[in-house]
């Protein structure tokens, strides 16, 4: 299935090796590059047919990959997911200095999680790892890791380092799987996330929007891939901007599917 879907890719060899102590390099692992400068879906709200035109789709790790279409497998690796707070041990769950879990307070459902040491690195990434396998085992070319910033948002408590250093274990585990792996948030350190944790490509939500799109193209070229949630116009507008990332598309927040109230997609002319 993968190869099937990958035809219009490049294959990229890594050298997949993983942070976990006592582990050493494995062979050399294939995997597949976004086809740069494809169409993209982002279709986290539920899985449907991609448009005709869609080279690249984005679903959550609960969906199958979109069929002959490459695929990405939507990982919420730095906070919990809604509902899945129960999954994880306490002490992995960050606190404030209350003894509180600190959540994301743009998602108050999302606890962030305790990168904070190498200890709990480790046990992350070992709740994660399966998440990964079942994605590739599923028939995806690629992963995204998002909430890569919840550094930013938890008071001081995690640093970018804390965050890098789990990044850099996600994607050895995500290469040793046979997947490409996505930047996602922290367009301002996208040069250390690439060249530290050795991330193939990017996912940008709102670039154009926050005017950092040449932040994630300055590193990763046409492997980023855009969605903006504005307007129409706004979009339409945006889409002239040579900064824009040749891969991007409209979505409404929501993410629903065709046939919903709300439902928006559109791509640059």
């Amino acid at each position: 299935m993968r190869a099937s879907r990958a035809a219009a890719s490049a294959l990229f060899v890594v050298i997949a090796t993983t942070a976990l102590a006592g582990c050493t390099t494995n062979p050399p692992t294939e995997i597949t590059l976004p086809p740069a400068g494809a169409a993209p879906d982002y279709q986290l709200g539920g899985a449907y047919p991609p448009p005709a035109d869609v080279g690249i789709v984005v679903r959550d790790r609960a969906e199958p990959p979109a069929d002959d279409v490459y695929s990405i497998c939507y990982v919420n690796a730095f906070q919990t997911q809604p509902a899945e707070l129960a999954d994880w041990p306490d002490e992995l769950l960050l606190k404030d200095a209350e003894g509180d879990i600190v959540f994301d307070p743009a998602w108050p459902d999302e606890a962030l999680l305790d990168a904070a040491s190498d200890r709990n690195r480790k046990a992350i990434a070992e709740v994660v790892r399966p998440w990964i396998e079942r994605c590739a085992a599923a028939g995806y070319d690629a992963v995204e890791f998002d909430n890569l910033d919840t550094y930013a948002r938890s008071d001081g408590a995690l640093t970018f380092d804390d965050n890098l250093a789990l990044a850099e274990v996600l994607v050895a585990i995500a290469h040793d799987a046979g997947l490409a792996a996505g930047q996602k948030n922290a367009a301002e350190h996208a040069a250390a996330l690439r060249n530290g944790a050795g991330f193939d490509f990017a996912i940008a939500e709102e670039c154009a929007a926050f005017d950092e799109c040449d932040a994630y193209t300055d590193v990763y070229g046409d492997l980023v891939i855009a969605v903006e949630y504005s307007g129409v116009g706004e979009f339409r507008a945006a889409c002239e901007d040579e900064r824009m990332p040749p891969s991007t598309v409209l979505r409404d927040r929501e993410l629903v599917a065709p046939g919903e109230p709300g439902y928006v997609f559109e791509l640059c002319p």
